[in-house]
């Protein structure tokens, strides 16, 4: 029935909204995060026997809606600056290369025990580069089972926290101990004033303002645009069949989004990051509806466990070591491993927590480089681990 439809798209469409709303009210469910309350409710409301049949055609059809509008919104705001693009080309060089080591490390260690292991380590490489924008780009592209991606999620978000806790207690001053403190990147005036800004709307609701009448013309503006760049690229992908089509569709959504962000109206976009964000919340909810944990299997989990361990771990040492050789000092090392690992909107947050506005424009700028970048690195990552 047709209501039933309408219920099940009310449920993933407006569950993000009401998740964001209880973590801004309640700190404890804020260290949680959205997408891992997300992940639960998706898990409990796709194995409740009910509305079986139609909630099977919404999992089709909404991952394949929310990730080629997410895409574009997320990228219209990179700001490529030009202060000390050497500093930034190191930890970028650096953070690409330990992610890729680690991974292959990770892939022959115990990868290769796990089901679609070679497209969850394209996913880990798009991921710890970029964030979960390339996850669920990758995810779209390779078709990874729900099961084997929520469990990849889950880890990442427990790990990813963990990681943050360890700086926040004791990484940051063991670092600097090791590395020294100074930070060479110089900021413009303009720069520090965007810095300043983005700290202070960090703090904000970022959606506070969307539907007002300052805020329905950006909004306009951003849909717009995307549903030009996403009909191009389909454009583009349909001559390439089924077999590339999703590949091509996904790695041109990210390629005329970076190019669209070079333009100053395009940057001005309010709310894109944000509304983006939220399909992002969406394709979460709805892709974990679609995990069946009856046939969960453990020692599957147990592997893809160690796995990203090793990538994520693995790729934290080889990082910091590769900095140390490059003379990379201790913030930029500290701040780029938090926007490759975590993902950008976390550095904010901790160059706050150092005391270093200066060193987000080098957490910053490794960030949108890994969002501009971690689509094509993680399929080139999935394709070598295919043949190892």
């Amino acid at each position: 029935m047709i209501i039933n439809y309408i219920i099940l798209l009310a449920i993933f469409c407006l569950t993000p909204a009401g998740v964001i709303w209880l973590c801004r009210k309640y700190p404890a469910l804020d260290t949680l995060g959205p997408v891992m309350i997300l992940y639960a409710l998706g898990i409990l409301l796709g194995n409740l026997p009910i509305m079986k049949e139609e909630i099977v055609v919404l999992q089709d059809f909404l991952p394949n809606v929310a990730i080629p509008i997410a895409i574009p919104m997320m990228l219209y705001g990179c700001r490529f600056t030009k202060s000390d693009t050497t500093l930034q080309l190191r930890v970028v060089i650096s953070g690409f290369l330990s992610v890729a080591i680690a991974v292959v490390i990770g892939f022959l260690c115990f990868g290769n025990k796990v089901a679609e292991g070679a497209e969850i380590g394209g996913i880990m490489s798009g991921m710890y580069t970029g964030g979960m924008l390339n996850a669920a780009a990758l995810q779209s592209i390779f078709q990874v089972s729900s099961e084997g991606y929520i469990m990849l999620c889950s880890y990442d978000i427990i790990i990813s926290f963990l990681y943050l806790v360890f700086l926040v207690g004791i990484g940051i001053r063991l670092a600097r101990r090791l590395y020294g403190q100074k930070t060479t990147t110089t900021l413009t005036a303009e720069e520090k004033a965007e810095l300043d800004a983005q700290i202070a709307q960090a703090k904000q609701n970022p959606y506070k303002g969307l539907f007002t009448k300052e805020g329905l013309p950006h909004l306009k503006q951003g849909l717009l645009l995307t549903l030009a760049i996403v009909a191009v690229s389909a454009g583009v992908a349909l001559p390439f069949g089924d077999g590339w089509f999703m590949v091509v569709f996904i790695l041109m959504c990210s390629t005329l989004a970076v190019v669209a962000s070079f333009k100053q109206k395009v940057r001005e976009i309010k709310y894109s990051y944000d509304v983006g964000m939220y399909f992002i919340y969406i394709f979460s909810i709805t892709i974990a509806s679609m995990a069946d944990f009856s046939t969960f299997d453990l020692m599957g989990g147990l592997n893809q466990l160690a796995y990203i361990v090793v990538a994520v771990f693995g790729s934290l040492v080889l990082h910091a070591l590769f900095c140390r050789l490059m003379k990379v000092d201790a913030d930029s090392m500290v701040v780029s491993s938090v926007a490759f690992i975590n993902s950008p909107p976390f550095v904010p947050m901790i160059s706050a927590a150092m005391k270093n506005k200066q060193s987000l424009i080098v957490g910053l700028g490794a960030g949108i480089i890994g969002y501009a970048g971690g689509n094509y690195f993680g399929v080139l990552m999935a394709q070598l681990l295919g043949i190892l």
